[in-house]
C-alpha cells in the first residue's frame, strides 16, 4: 500500500492530499529514508511523521485497504 493512503487509512493524517503535501515536503521517512508518495508500506516497518516540533514514530502492524474509526488504531504501534 502506498504511504499516503496508508496515513489516511489508519487515520494518522485526516486526507490523503495533506498526507501526499506531508511526503513532498520531506516530513515522513519510513525506515529512516524520506519517503514519497508512492513509497509502499508492508507489515513491520518503521513510519516517522513530523507536525511542527513534534514526531510521531510508529510500527506498522496490519496492512488493510479500508479500517473503521475504531479500527485504525489497531494498524501502528506507537514506539
Amino acid at each position: 500500500m502506498r504511504i499516503d493512503k496508508y496515513l489516511k487509512v489508519s487515520r494518522i493524517i485526516k486526507r490523503r492530499t495533506v498526507a501526499c503535501e506531508a511526503c513532498e515536503q520531506g516530513k515522513v521517512t519510513v525506515n529512516g529514508k524520506v519517503a514519497k508518495p508512492s513509497a509502499d508500506v508492508k507489515v513491520g516497518d518503521v513510519i516517522e511523521v513530523t507536525f511542527g516540533e513534534k514526531t510521531l514514530k510508529i510500527r506498522v502492524e496490519i496492512v488493510t485497504e479500508h479500517a473503521l474509526k475504531g479500527d485504525a488504531q489497531n494498524m501502528y504501534t506507537v514506539m
